[in-house]
């Protein structure tokens, strides 16, 4: 289930101590308030990194567009798509932005049996390009004019092209309009600079780094329950023994070989 958004700084809600004795997931009887065990690290994980593939694309993303100053692709409640300022930036280094406005946050979504995706912005309506290329936010559905292609740049790592069904992509241009920003649009026919994007996403959907917290907590037992699941005391090579086991997937094996081993030593 995708969580809310949270950004960087947020406060995070106080969660009430268990006393001992309550369960890790218990619900007060006539009350609302469910009492659960303190969520993982990887869960909470509120901060942006880049997608690195298309395989990353997944959960709550932002546009970069390639604009000086920087800006990203956002809507507004009335479907409106435009190129909004990027305030959250360090060193004017588009690989570091962040978004400072939920207005600025995409879900995004494979759609089920294609290898196209689907954008769903702040307002619950999804990303679509008209035929004269001109973007909005105002279908609660998905049609050909709300799907899209995500094509990694192969010249520049790292960032991609967004192409529509017309096969024209997204891109930034200067606006004709006297002191206005740059201009989203999606009906650019070639491949260039101001097509190219960064898509900056939360770490936590992140397929590699979910892979390696999940890794990680894998490895977080102590050896004291190392030796209750054996019954019996262990040798270090034994405990790192278990702990790779559970690593790479076949802990109960080993666990049953310790446990067979300890009976051998004890009657032997």
């Amino acid at each position: 289930m995708v969580k809310p958004l949270s950004f960087k700084g947020d406060k995070k809600p106080k969660k009430r101590k268990r006393t001992e004795g309550e369960s890790s997931a218990t619900v007060e009887a006539g009350s609302s308030e469910v009492v659960k065990a303190p969520a993982d690290d990887a869960a909470d994980d509120d901060s942006w990194v880049s997608a690195e593939a298309v395989g990353d694309v997944v959960g709550p993303v932002m546009f970069v567009l390639p604009s000086e100053p920087p800006t990203c692709l956002a809507c507004d409640a009335n479907g409106s798509v435009f190129a909004d300022p990027v305030v959250n930036i360090v060193d004017a280094n588009p690989s570091t932005s962040e978004p400072h406005d939920v207005r600025q946050v995409w879900v995004a979504n494979k759609i089920a049996g294609t290898e196209n995706f689907r954008f769903k912005g702040r307002y619950g309506k999804y990303l679509s390009c008209d035929k004269y290329g001109i973007l909005g936010a105002t279908s609660e559905a998905v049609s050909p004019l709300e799907t899209w292609t995500v094509i990694p740049t192969s010249d520049t790592p790292g960032t991609f092209q967004l192409q529509t069904l017309r096969e024209t992509f997204l891109t930034v241009k200067e606006s004709s309009k006297v002191n206005a920003g740059p201009e989203a649009r999606g009906d650019a026919t070639e491949i260039s600079f101001d097509t190219t994007c960064r898509i900056r996403m939360q770490a936590r959907f992140k397929p590699k780094l979910k892979a390696s917290k999940e890794e990680k907590a894998k490895e977080k037992i102590s050896r004291k329950e190392l030796e209750e699941a054996v019954g019996r005391r262990l040798e270090e090579e034994e405990v790192r023994t278990l702990k790779r086991a559970r690593r790479e997937g076949d802990y109960h094996e080993q666990l049953l070989v310790l446990k067979v081993k300890g009976k051998h030593d004890k009657y032997g």
